[in-house]
């Protein structure tokens, strides 16, 4: 499987990176969990004091997280958003005086100037407002939907091969006009290359919406949510169960696109987080 970090991103932030992450990191198999990253748009691993055969139900900021057993217990695997500010934040077990608290280091996130020939894309018409209002909401619902699973089908491998086009976090510029941070990532590739399915789940939406172009979402479980956009086809269908590797659509470069890419987002406990995390390592 191809590993989407550049080797250049990795050797100037390993060191700290992977400070924070053994930190924060049960000695538990590697594996079945997502890199630890105490950044805003990043994943904080927390063991959870907690016995017996049922995960311990843990939120943070009002969100249900993941909660995986390893071999030495529980651990809590908490989306931070990509707003959140430096410092102190505290997940909760629900019914219980524990809270996990662990602290969150600020990162700078490069700038990306984008220049689109179509001026909507960038300040839609009044007309078009209704339709992203619509699209907004469905797509809310979706990232805070919950299904109860024991285990998740981690690691993913990626959807596709391909150049980086666009990495996750980059803050964005739109003809002069600053949007809200990218909050996926882009891989550049032909029109009509296949995209697979980086793990088992349900297909829980498709559509063609206004930003995104045709879109696939995929639920894996435990409020792990993964989103396809800009397909220029789509080939499953809502309530479809797929497996490691099916074919979810083709690239394209539907929606708001200025060439061929995927956009591949991965959403935790509704807060988007870097795809790279989910990934094994070389």
């Amino acid at each position: 499987m191809m590993n989407l970090l550049p080797k250049r991103w990795r050797a100037l932030t390993a060191p700290a990176w992977l400070a924070s992450a053994f930190m924060m990191m049960t000695p538990a198999n590697a594996a079945s969990l997502p890199t630890a990253s105490l950044v805003p748009g990043g994943i904080a691993l927390l063991p959870v004091a907690a016995s017996g055969d049922h995960a311990p139900a843990v939120y943070y900021r009002d969100q249900r997280v993941i909660v995986i057993r390893t071999d030495q217990g529980w651990t809590a695997v908490v989306g931070i958003p990509l707003e959140t500010k430096p410092g102190v934040q505290t997940a909760q077990a629900r019914g219980t005086d524990l809270k996990l608290v662990f602290n969150v280091e600020g990162k700078a996130y490069e700038v990306q100037h984008i220049t689109l020939s179509n001026q909507r894309m960038v300040t839609p018409a009044e007309a078009d407002l209704k339709r992203i209002r619509e699209e907004t909401a469905r797509m809310t619902k979706i990232y805070r939907h919950w299904t109860d699973v024991a285990d998740l089908p981690l690691p993913f491998q990626s959807p596709i091969s391909g150049r980086q086009s666009s990495a996750f976090g980059l803050r964005r510029v739109f003809n002069g006009e600053s949007r809200n941070p990218h909050s996926g990532l882009d891989i550049a590739a032909p029109k009509g290359t296949p995209v697979g399915a980086p793990a088992e789940g349900t297909v829980v939406n498709t559509g063609d919406y206004y930003f995104n172009g045709r879109t696939v979402f995929i639920d894996h479980g435990q409020g792990l949510i993964t989103m396809y956009c800009h397909l220029d086809e789509i080939r499953v269908h809502e309530g479809q169960k797929i497996k490691r590797g099916d074919i979810l659509g083709t690239v394209g470069m539907s929606g708001r696109a200025t060439g061929a890419h995927l956009h591949w987002t991965v959403s935790i406990n509704d807060a988007r987080v870097d795809p790279r995390l989910f990934l094994a390592p070389d």
